[in-house]
């Protein structure tokens, strides 16, 4: 009896042990998370936009609203950076293919329909407010709209803003696309459009891929060639934007024009 005893209370010892090793290493690898909703109200990313407004957010806490939930040990915060840090902005985020969003956990095809929804819905905004009032008199606009419609592209593209005698948008046209370094731009083939549209004035714009929106020689060429052009059918050129990654620098600002 004294033998059975003694060996149920080595094996009560051992199994102790081992339930001991077993609960440290779980309590070691276990992170613990804290939900978005047990953080204090003002630091809650739909709350402190209903208290200080959208532009108090940060690009993650703004992005964390948009996703709306998190995955299995992140918050939708922490997913959010995670998104952020690996392409390095929201507009490099924007202009993300398909395939290449879906590789981060918690994202899927369902998620990036979401986003470009989103995306389209903004462009739409913005090219109704210009369509609505005089495009000299909302320049901010104009860049915004760029910017959406633009940056971020992994190939050149040139586009062209038609506009009336008052200065509406009539149209906004990608006319030419081209490689990550240039594209061939037809002055031709830029009248030909602005007489389709009865254009009175038009606005240049392209977008340089390696993010610097600095204008080349070409580019300065290149607006003095339309803008002559143009001339000859009578259709102002009212500036020329170059557009990278929050940047959008404009010709008739430095004098370029």
């Amino acid at each position: 009896m004294e033998r059975i005893l003694q060996g149920s209370y080595f094996r009560a010892i051992i199994i102790s042990a081992i339930i001991h090793v077993v609960i440290c290493e779980l309590s070691e690898s276990v992170e613990v998370i804290v939900s978005i909703v047990d953080w204090p109200e003002g630091e809650r990313p739909r709350e402190k936009l209903l208290m200080r407004g959208a532009s108090a957010l940060s690009d993650a806490e703004l992005l964390a609203i948009f996703l709306r939930t998190g995955v299995v040990g992140k918050s939708a915060v922490d997913l959010a950076r995670e998104l952020l840090g690996k392409y390095g902005s929201l507009t490099r985020l924007f202009a993300a293919e398909v395939a290449d969003f879906c590789t981060v956990k918690g994202m899927g095809p369902a998620k990036f329909v979401q986003l470009q929804a989103v995306l389209e819905m903004s462009r739409r905004a913005l090219q109704e407010e210009l369509q609505r009032g005089e495009t000299l008199n909302s320049p901010h606009v104009v860049r915004d709209y760029l910017q959406l419609l633009l940056a971020g592209r992994q190939q050149e593209v040139f586009l062209v803003l038609f506009l009336d005698t008052q200065h509406r948008v009539i149209a906004s046209e990608e006319l030419f696309h081209g490689t990550l370094s240039q594209t061939s731009v037809y002055p031709r083939e830029v009248v030909k459009r602005a007489l389709t549209h009865n254009a009175a004035a038009v606005i240049l714009a392209h977008n340089h891929p390696s993010g610097v929106a600095e204008p080349s020689q070409a580019d300065q060429l290149l607006t003095n060639a339309l803008k002559q052009a143009l001339a000859l059918v009578d259709v102002r050129v009212l500036d020329h934007f170059v557009v990278a990654a929050g940047q959008t620098l404009s010709f008739a600002e430095r004098g370029g024009l």
